[in-house]
């Protein structure tokens, strides 16, 4: 049952069941009203923020604002000690602001990341690193192997994956676990109750999970770490992204969560977050928002208990 924190599996870091994302950090949310949702959030019982290092490289001169904006609202807030941190490197060129080199998760490169996030944030150690992307060209065992020399060091704690296959952090699981290395605790990817529209093949970088996908995370108990989790806002109706998911069964879904809404007397965006919760693993949902009322809905969705029925049906 969602109701509290969780546990990482073979880790020590414990979780709120709703961690915060925090791209759009500042930049669109900056100064007080940064500081001012960080602290709404850590009212509410939330103790787990997400951010990268290339956030905000959409922007002129946006690379390493979010981290940087972080960095100022734990110093001024004197709130690092209550927050499990998470962060993320090693991620491909994009735009005409963020250059990278071809191969991005070369030991030197995930180790510049690292120092710079390190510096953007004003901390110490990251508890948590995932690497942004993969890059099927570097052999995990490379990769693992550069991640836990950042371990030692006292940089990371632990280590995570995004947008990885589950083929490929298997592989790279099985190196360490053969190698006495720490491998991958948690996976994050886009999850959500509706189902994009686009096939991952126009950018394999990017990933959603599959039905194959969720039979090997209840198989394993990986975690789930699970960006866009009410699909970019169309569970709450947003018709600038209808588009994106606007198939016939996500359309039943949502009316469905709807429907199971009012029922409970909550709302469909709590719905579909307590449907995430309520998964055979564990999956902690990131928020996006930027609003201290939406986040106040949000975070009130861990109070929402389904029974299994309810879940399946969901999302027949």
């Amino acid at each position: 049952m969602p109701s509290g924190h969780l546990t990482i599996p073979q880790t020590d870091l414990t979780v709120s069941p709703i961690a915060l994302g925090l791209g759009d950090f500042g930049t669109r949310v900056a100064g007080d009203a940064a500081c001012e949702l960080l602290e709404a959030y850590l009212a509410q019982g939330g103790n787990f923020v997400d951010t990268a290092h290339c956030y905000s490289a959409w922007l002129p001169d946006g690379a390493g604002r979010s981290e940087r904006e972080l960095g100022r609202c734990m110093a001024e807030m004197g709130c690092r000690d209550s927050l499990v941190l998470a962060t993320k490197g090693g991620h491909p060129e994009f735009g005409p602001y963020y250059h990278r080199p071809d191969r991005y998760l070369a030991p030197e490169v995930i180790r510049a990341d690292v120092d710079e996030s390190l510096a953007r944030l004003g901390v110490e150690v990251i508890d948590l690193y995932y690497l942004h992307r993969d890059d099927s060209c570097v052999p995990v065992g490379e990769i693992i192997d550069c991640l836990n020399e950042e371990i030692a060091r006292g940089r990371v704690r632990w280590l995570g994956a995004s947008n990885w296959s589950v083929a490929r952090i298997e592989a790279a699981n099985a190196y360490a676990g053969a190698e006495e290395r720490v491998g991958f605790c948690l996976s994050e990817v886009h999850f959500s109750l509706a189902e994009p529209s686009w096939p991952m093949a126009e950018d394999p970088t990017v990933r959603y999970l599959t039905a194959a996908d969720l039979a090997w995370h209840a198989r394993t108990g990986l975690p789930v770490a699970a960006y866009s989790p009410t699909a970019r806002g169309f569970l709450a109706g947003r018709p600038e992204v209808e588009a994106d998911y606007a198939q016939p069964r996500n359309l039943a879904r949502r009316e469905r969560a709807r429907e199971l809404a009012a029922e409970l007397g909550c709302t469909p965006v709590q719905v579909a977050l307590a449907w995430l919760m309520h998964q055979p693993f564990a999956v902690v949902p990131i928020t996006g928002t930027n609003d201290p009322a939406h986040l106040a809905e949000i975070m009130g969705a861990s109070g929402v208990a389904l029974p299994e029925e309810q879940v399946v049906w969901l999302r027949e």
